[in-house]
C-alpha cells in the first residue's frame, strides 16, 4: 500500500451540504487565501482540468476585496515568487504547507504537506469518494477532523 500521509500531518474534511460546485470551489479559495494571507505555501489539486480552470478564474473574483497569487505549477522554484500553486497532472516533490484537495483520490503530492483540506459536498459520487479518502487517512494511522460548513462559512483553522 502507498504511504501518502504520516500520523504527524493534518486532515481536515470540509463537508458542504449542497451540492453546488460553485460553493466547493469558492471554499477551496477561502482555505487557500486564508493559508495564503498566513504566509503559507499552497498547492491546491485536481482530477480535471476543466475543474482547474473553473477555479482558476474563480480565484480571480470570488472575493471583492482579495488577492490571492497563483498559477499553474510547473517546478518547485515557483513557490519563490507564487505562493498558491494549482495542478492537475505534475505535482510538487517536496515539502510544503496546505494541500487543498478538489479531486477524487489523494495526490502523491500529500504525502509532502503539512496540513490536507479535502473538499466535499452532497453530490454521491463526491460523497462516497471523500469517505474513501477518510478510510484511507485513518488506515495509515492519521485520525481526521471533519468540519461542517455552510458555502458562506469561513474556514476554522489556519
Amino acid at each position: 500500500m502507498n504511504r501518502f500521509v504520516t500520523a504527524t500531518q493534518r486532515v481536515e474534511f470540509y463537508v458542504l451540504s449542497g451540492t453546488e460546485e460553485r460553493a466547493r470551489l469558492k471554499l477551496g479559495c477561502r482555505i487557500a487565501e486564508q493559508a495564503y494571507l498566513a504566509g503559507q505555501r499552497v498547492f491546491v489539486w485536481f482530477d480535471e482540468p476543466a475543474c482547474l480552470e473553473r477555479f482558476d478564474e474563480l480565484l480571480w473574483t470570488f472575493a471583492d476585496r482579495s488577492f490571492v497569487p497563483h498559477e499553474l505549477y510547473t517546478q518547485a522554484q515557483q513557490w519563490q515568487d507564487t505562493p498558491v500553486l494549482l495542478g492537475c497532472g505534475t505535482q510538487p516533490q517536496q515539502s510544503y504547507d496546505v494541500l487543498v484537495n478538489l479531486g477524487s483520490e489523494i495526490p502523491a503530492a500529500a504525502s509532502y504537506a503539512a496540513r490536507i483540506a479535502e473538499l466535499i459536498d452532497a453530490d454521491e459520487q463526491r460523497r462516497r469518494a471523500g469517505r474513501n479518502r477518510f478510510r484511507q487517512y485513518r488506515d495509515q494511522g492519521v485520525t481526521p477532523e471533519t468540519r461542517t460548513v455552510s458555502a458562506e462559512d469561513a474556514p476554522l483553522a489556519p
